[in-house]
């Protein structure tokens, strides 16, 4: 097992609630058992405080019972959900690819992976400046706006709408709304025929959406981490958002798929950020989704080659960029 730490810097700073980024840093795991190779990439849970460093403690930690051959159930049981175990969880798909000459979207159970609206995600800033964002993303069929529970946020939703009558649209709080703010933005929210509303309130208060009447469906994504949270979230949300680095990986992403639906809940697939390495086993599982928002790679200043390809609004993983076996 082989573990390298890289930082990734952003095309421009991006804000959300809370919180600006300038780069991303993530880790990479590399299996190599002679014969063939897997690889994962994960950035991490910044608000569990997760960092290459301590993901690597992790695995450094284990790392004899991993060389020594375990498998991806047994890697389940080893680490907890997180940025660690997904890295791990995704080389061992792309190893277990290898080795057995069948493609990851074969193996799990899921036909080729078929090209999917993504959302491009705009970061919270001057309205004027939002709306020229938006429309430099020309090819965007679907746009996710970051707010902040401010009062600058109805006018942020208005200015993108002008500028791209045309696009599905979502908003993002990232836990900063509260339930006077939300109210008093809804209908700026239904004027701008907004689709989606991710996490508007913080993890703690997610009584408050009990309270909620929102004519627009409601995404858990802090306030769901893998499927020990399906229970908690009940009757509170209409869709739950799938990100490999909160659930531990692809292996814990496609059970929770499963239960959702059983549960009849919508799925989205979002992600930490990070490069095509990260967004292909995302891929895999937003095949099961209704929403997509893998768009981390564009917000890079560079990425890895091969890479996803974004065209006409969609994204796509050719089979050279991760999970496919070596005679496909």
């Amino acid at each position: 097992m082989r573990i390298e730490a890289r930082q990734w810097p952003l095309r421009a700073p991006f804000l959300i609630s809370g919180y600006r980024f300038t780069a991303v840093d993530v880790l990479t795991v590399t299996l190599d058992d002679r014969r063939a190779v897997g690889r994962g990439e994960a950035a991490g849970v910044y608000y569990h405080h997760e960092t290459p460093s301590s993901m690597a403690r992790q695995l450094d930690a284990s790392r004899d019972v991993i060389e020594a051959g375990a498998n991806r159930f047994e890697v389940q049981q080893m680490l907890p959900a997180g940025g660690a175990r997904n890295a791990l969880d995704c080389a061992l798909w792309e190893l277990e690819s290898r080795r057995s000459g069948k493609p990851v979207h074969e193996l799990a159970g899921i036909g080729k992976s078929q090209p999917l609206r993504t959302t491009f995600t705009i970061g919270a800033g001057d309205p004027a400046h939002m709306a020229v964002e938006a429309r430099g993303w020309k090819d965007a069929t679907a746009i996710k706006l970051k707010l902040t529970g401010s009062e600058e946020d109805a006018e942020r939703v208005r200015a993108v709408r002008a500028a791209r009558p045309d696009v599905w649209l979502m908003v993002d709080a990232n836990q900063g709304f509260t339930p006077d703010t939300l109210h008093a933005l809804m209908p700026a929210l239904v004027a701008a025929r907004v689709q989606l509303i991710e996490q508007p309130f913080p993890i703690d208060r997610d009584a408050w959406m009990g309270t909620l009447q929102s004519p627009i469906r409601v995404a858990a994504d802090e306030s769901f981490q893998d499927r020990h949270d399906f229970d908690r979230i009940a009757g509170r949300f209409d869709m739950v958002n799938i990100k490999l680095d909160k659930c531990g990986g692809l292996t814990e992403a496609l059970a929770i798929a499963d239960e959702a639906r059983r549960r009849g809940l919508g799925l989205m697939t979002g992600n930490m950020g990070g490069t095509s390495l990260a967004m292909a086993p995302a891929l895999v599982v937003a095949q099961l989704c209704d929403v997509a928002d893998l768009d981390g790679p564009v917000q890079l200043a560079d990425d890895l080659s091969p890479s996803v390809r974004y065209e006409n609004g969609n994204v796509c993983c050719p089979d050279d960029v991760w999970g496919a076996s070596l005679s496909a």
